[in-house]
């Protein structure tokens, strides 16, 4: 059950990541080629700049994601979105929601790819919490991956490794090295 618990949680790290890269496909309506490099961007290049955002996306009535971010700025001639201290909050069917946030998140609106850097926290209504420094979503592999350590934390259990792969298609995560795990004992004995 609190593997299971786990999956679901490394799952919820890739749709996070969907959600930003749709947020900016949505915004900008585009499609077209993945990028090759990361391009290079100015102040001068900014095409929107949007301040204190806060997008709803409901289905049916029902709530089933918000993103809130300080600030929002399009890059045209790059397909490029960056959103800064950005929070991503996403509601299931089965009642659960699970919030992601980040200082600075990056869509890349032809690809639908996306980062987010900068103390990225991923925290469950079940009580875990993902905790690493970037995450970044390839949109056309349906992987979301970080090179960086990476901290897992539930209740019972404690996840310690660098490096780590969640296949949404494959529905399987895997940290990379230096894996350490931690299970706390309820009860006596």
């Amino acid at each position: 059950m609190k593997k299971a618990k786990l999956l679901i949680l490394l799952a919820i790290v890739v749709i996070a990541g969907s959600i930003v890269a749709v947020i900016g496909f949505n915004l900008h309506g585009k499609k077209g080629s993945r990028v090759q490099e990361e391009p290079k961007v100015t102040a001068e290049d900014t095409k929107m700049n949007l301040e204190k955002v806060h997008f709803v996306e409901d289905k049916g009535g029902k709530k089933t994601w918000e993103l809130e971010a300080q600030s929002v700025q399009q890059y045209e001639d790059q397909n490029l979105l960056i959103l800064r201290d950005v929070k991503v909050t996403v509601y299931t069917k089965e009642g659960r929601s699970f919030v992601i946030s980040g200082k600075e998140g990056r869509v890349h609106q032809d690809s639908k790819d996306a980062e987010l850097s900068g103390n990225v926290i991923l925290t469950s209504s079940d009580g875990y919490q993902l905790r690493t420094q970037s995450v970044a979503y390839d949109h056309h592999m349906k992987k979301v991956t970080t090179p960086d350590l990476v901290e897992i934390q539930g209740d019972q259990i404690r996840v310690q490794g660098k490096g780590m792969v969640v296949d949404m298609e494959a529905r399987t995560f895997r940290i990379m090295n230096q894996v350490k795990t931690q299970w706390r004992r309820e009860g006596k004995g």
